[in-house]
């Protein structure tokens, strides 16, 4: 089977990297993006979450010269995710980003965050509850930038209001929520009933149990249902322990990334094509289903923000093998050829 390239719109790191990092460097980042190559994806968008405006300015300034020098960052990055600051500090919203520093969203730090970079900041998560955030979704996205929720305590109205504003996107869903909620006016609800709104999905059957994606995707349906990482830096390396945003992370046998002596996850260890991988072994979609969720959704959803604010994406494929694991890659010109699955990975740059 060939397909485009899968598109991650959440990768916090890969490979022992930590895009958040304000000291990577090309070679690190094409060290990252060669592992990711690996994994059929073809195209993704770094993702810098909550922290000071300092160290935000800090951290894109760093991974945009990365990426500028690198080999492989002109290829598979169009752009950016901010996740945050603009995000529900409460217990079990802010999960592991630190809610000392969230605040209100203001559309101007976007602009200066955004000043001198050679790749946009493409989609920025926010909790559309926060004074604000319907004036600043409609900024953002009349810019051409998508606005997804996230980390958000918002029920029905404040969705849909959200929604009406110009949101299309709900980051990581069923995620970055306490453990108890109202049982039916409560966020989950109201973004699954949201026909406005695509909803991304970690499936590591770590964040959301296996039984509980199901039936998200039943609420979502294939075409607005879109599968990320929202992996760290160590995805596609061994467990121990690593650096994410300042903070140390847990990567533990069981596969789960924790701050160590914490119940809240970190972002992931997954892999985007496992997540292809695990959808089709748990029944929940076809092949050519859940690879669409990783390629083509993706792709739709940021078409629009793509043409409006960088020069393009090169056209890209994946050959596939049956039991979905990346044969050969291509995107730009590269071409990279996988003899066996899950390609041994060297984690020393």
């Amino acid at each position: 089977m060939r397909t485009s390239g899968l598109f991650d719109l959440q990768v916090n790191g890969f490979a022992g990297i930590d895009f958040n990092s304000e000291a990577i460097g090309a070679d690190a980042l094409d060290h990252a993006l060669e592992a990711m190559l690996a994994t059929g994806v073809t195209a993704c968008l770094p993702t810098l979450i909550t922290a000071l405006d300092d160290a935000l300015e800090a951290r894109f300034a760093a991974l945009d010269r990365a990426v500028a020098e690198s080999r492989l960052g002109a290829l598979m990055i169009p752009g950016y995710h901010l996740e945050g600051p603009f995000l529900n500090p409460g217990s079990g919203y802010a999960g592991c980003h630190p809610p000392e520093v969230m605040r209100t969203p203001d559309a101007s730090l976007i602009g200066r965050l955004n000043r001198g970079l050679t790749r946009p900041i493409l989609l920025v998560t926010i909790a559309p509850e926060l004074e604000g955030s319907r004036a600043f979704i409609r900024s953002i996205t009349a810019e051409g930038r998508v606005a997804a929720i996230g980390h958000s305590a918002a029920g029905f109205e404040t969705v849909a209001a959200a929604a009406e504003a110009g949101a299309s996107l709900s980051t990581h869903l069923g995620n970055g929520l306490p453990q108890f909620l109202p049982k039916l006016d409560n966020p989950l609800f109201a973004q699954l009933a949201e026909d406005r709104l695509s909803a991304s999905f970690i499936a590591d059957g770590i964040h959301l149990p296996p039984h509980a994606l199901k039936s998200m995707l039943r609420a979502k349906g294939n075409e607005r249902a879109i599968l990320v990482s929202d992996a760290v830096s160590a995805a596609a390396a061994a467990p121990g322990l690593y650096p994410f945003a300042g903070m140390t992370v847990e990567h533990a046998p069981d596969g789960s990334v924790r701050l160590p002596g914490s119940p809240y996850l970190a972002g992931s260890a997954l892999a985007l094509d496992q997540a292809v991988r695990n959808l089709v072994d748990w029944d929940f979609a076809t092949a050519d289903e859940a690879l669409r969720m990783a390629s083509d959704n993706p792709r739709r959803l940021m078409a629009a923000a793509i043409v409006a604010l960088t020069t393009g994406q090169p056209d890209s494929e994946v050959l596939w093998s049956d039991d979905l694991y990346p044969l050969a890659v291509e995107v730009g010109g590269i071409e990279r050829c996988y003899e066996r699955k899950g390609r041994p990975y060297d984690h020393d740059v």
